[in-house]
């Protein structure tokens, strides 16, 4: 919208670069082109302010496929407005020289016709094309259909537009139909995921039976290793009972020989001790043969009194001393009154 500025009863427009201004002054053309200003009385001034912008045009709208389903169709139509001369003869562009406000709606009739005439075609082609192949291939159809339909559309070069691109944006059926539709893609896709899930789990049971089994041979290998081990014990076992049995008959041979050395040696000994003994004894006898009876009774008495306890003291009556002298062949004492 124009931005228009009063001073003393007189009027000032100034004007964006992207709007097309035309001032007609009492019938006749003051001024005519995109980003004026100028001073003007409302009275006698007739203004029309045109937009040569990019606009874009967003639209909605339904259709019916060959299998009688309901789609959506969402698109965007950019134009513009290439003769601003042509589309203000042909629209009500014109604007309040007070406030500088459109006076009618002429984008929306542009709007309008954009919208109507996209819409024809989208149904001409979706009317003769399944769902199915809709979903698939309906949006470069409808986008090629619309931009060709828009472009031989001859009442948009009449009026001044041009038709700078079309997008389609989307095209879905209702949401129950496409439920419906998107049924067997999940089903399949949950099948997949079953199906990984199933070969992950065989898997993990292949892995689990193969550490299973490695678990189970390390098992075997370590009872056949304790056999060998208890085998070798057993051979070691009977080994060293073999030396200590071979080494307690070389001690017990050794033993004997040497207790029969000792023996014969203490015989030996003994028969020695034996004849030095009956020598001794019989020299001693020859010799007590040759002595005297006084002379042995004599020693028997020495041997007995060698063999008696100690005695300290004695004492003899005069008889027994005198007898005993007697035998000795010594004089009896005298004795004293």
């Amino acid at each position: 919208m124009a931005d228009i500025t009063r001073r003393f009863g007189w009027r000032h427009l100034r004007s964006a670069p992207t709007a097309h201004i035309r001032h007609h002054k009492r019938g006749r053309l003051a001024h005519d082109g995109a980003g004026l200003s100028f001073w003007y009385r409302s009275l006698s001034a007739a203004l029309s302010e045109v937009p040569v912008d990019d606009r874009e045009l967003a639209m909605a709208f339904h259709a019916r496929t060959a299998d009688f389903q309901d789609v959506t169709v969402q698109a965007t139509v950019t134009y513009r407005i290439s003769d601003p001369a042509e589309a203000a003869a042909r629209l009500d562009f014109s604007v309040d020289p007070d406030t500088g406000a459109w006076r009618g709606a002429p984008l929306e009739q542009i709007a309008t016709l954009l919208t109507e005439t996209a819409q024809q075609h989208t149904l001409d082609v979706l009317a003769r094309t399944p769902l199915a192949t809709a979903l698939v291939d309906g949006v470069a159809a409808v986008r090629a259909r619309v931009a060709s339909g828009l472009a031989d559309e001859p009442r948009l070069p009449a009026t001044g537009i041009d038709v700078v691109a079309v997008r389609v944006v989307a095209i879905r059926p209702e949401a129950e139909v496409e439920r419906a539709l998107r049924t067997p893609a999940r089903e399949q896709i949950q099948q997949e995921a079953d199906r990984a899930t199933y070969e992950r789990r065989a898997v993990a049971v292949e892995r689990e039976r193969a550490i299973a089994e490695n678990e189970l041979a390390s098992q075997i290998e370590l009872a056949r290793r304790e056999e060998q081990l208890v085998e070798q014990r057993g051979t070691n076992t009977r080994r060293e009972a073999e030396e200590h049995a071979a080494a307690d008959g070389v001690r017990a041979e050794a033993e004997a020989a040497r207790t029969v050395r000792l023996a014969r040696a203490e015989a030996e000994a003994a028969r020695e001790v034996g004849a030095a003994r009956a020598e001794s004894q019989a020299a001693w006898l020859r010799v007590h043969g040759e002595v005297e009876a006084a002379t042995l009774h004599a020693l028997a008495a020495t041997r007995l009194a060698e063999n008696l306890p100690r005695i300290d003291s004695l004492t003899l009556s005069p008889d027994v001393l005198t007898g005993l002298l007697t035998k000795l062949g010594r004089p009896a004492p005298e004795t004293r009154a």
